[in-house]
C-alpha cells in the first residue's frame, strides 16, 4: 500500500494546505487523476470543498475528480490513479462511506496498490475504527469500524495542551478511557504538522512528531522525523 495520513490540511496563520503542499505533490507525482471524497463537509458544502481541492491538485498536474457526483463511485474508482479523502467530521464521513459502498471500495483498492491520501477525518478511516476521533457524532453510522489500512488507531490534531479552567477531559485522558476498555490498541496521536508516509512494509513520519499510547505502558513520544514499522512493532 501506499499511504499519506496527515494530521490535518492547514496550520494557524498559513494559507490553505501550505504545511503539506510538497509532501502532497511527491506523493501525487506522476499520477494524473485523483478521486476526491468530500463526504467529512455537509452536503452543501462538498461541491466547494471539490473546487477548493482541484486547486491545489491542479497544481500537481493532477485532474480532480469528485467522487460525491459519481453516479457509480465504485466503477468510477477504476479510473483513477489515485484517492483523497478529506476532513471534517469522521462521523459524517464514514456514514457517507457506508452508504455510497466507497468504504469497501475504496479499501479494496487501496490494499491493492491504488495511492491514498487521507487528512483529519481522512486519516481517522484508515484506521481499523473511528473511536478515536476528537469529533461529535453528529450522525448516527452503521459501524465505528473503517477502512483498517493501517494497525493503530490515530488521533488527528493531537495535542497535550488543556484550557485553563477548562473541566473537561484532556487528550491523553481521553486516549487513557479508549485504552483501558481496548487493551490489545495501540494509538498515535499525531500532531499538528505530522504526517505518516505508508508503503512496503515500512513506515515514515515527518513533520512536528507523534505520540504513541499502548495500555498499561509509558507514552512514546516521538519528535521530527523518524522511519518505523508499518506496525510500530520496533517502537
Amino acid at each position: 500500500m501506499q499511504l499519506l495520513l496527515l494530521s490535518n490540511s492547514t496550520l494557524p496563520g498559513e494559507p490553505f494546505f501550505q504545511w503539506p503542499h510538497a509532501h502532497a505533490k511527491s506523493f501525487l507525482q506522476g499520477h494524473k487523476k485523483v478521486g476526491f471524497v468530500p463526504f467529512a463537509q455537509p452536503e452543501p458544502e462538498q461541491d466547494a470543498y471539490v473546487e477548493r481541492m482541484a486547486a491545489v491538485f491542479g497544481e500537481f498536474g493532477c485532474e480532480t475528480i469528485g467522487l460525491h457526483k459519481a453516479t457509480d463511485p465504485n466503477k468510477a474508482l477504476d479510473d483513477l490513479d489515485a484517492v483523497a479523502i478529506g476532513g471534517g467530521n469522521s462521523f459524517l464521513l464514514l456514514r457517507s462511506l457506508y452508504r455510497s459502498g466507497l468504504l469497501r471500495a475504496i479499501g479494496d483498492r487501496v490494499k491493492r496498490g491504488l495511492p491514498y491520501l487521507g487528512w483529519s477525518a481522512g486519516a481517522n478511516v484508515a484506521s481499523p475504527t473511528i473511536m478515536t476521533t476528537n469529533d461529535m457524532p453528529i450522525v448516527e453510522v452503521p459501524s465505528l469500524r473503517a477502512m483498517h489500512l493501517v494497525p493503530f488507531q490515530i488521533n488527528p490534531h493531537y495535542t497535550e495542551a488543556t484550557i485553563p479552567g477548562h473541566g473537561g477531559e484532556s487528550r491523553d485522558k481521553r486516549l487513557e478511557e479508549y485504552l483501558a476498555l481496548n487493551q490489545r490498541s495501540t494509538v498515535v496521536g499525531l500532531r499538528e504538522g505530522a504526517l505518516l508516509q505508508v508503503a512496503i512494509g515500512r513506515m515514515e513520519l515527518k513533520g512536528t512528531g507523534m505520540v504513541i499510547f499502548r495500555a498499561g505502558k509509558p507514552k512514546v513520544d516521538i519528535s521530527g522525523d523518524a522511519e518505523m514499522r508499518r506496525d510500530l512493532s520496533d517502537l
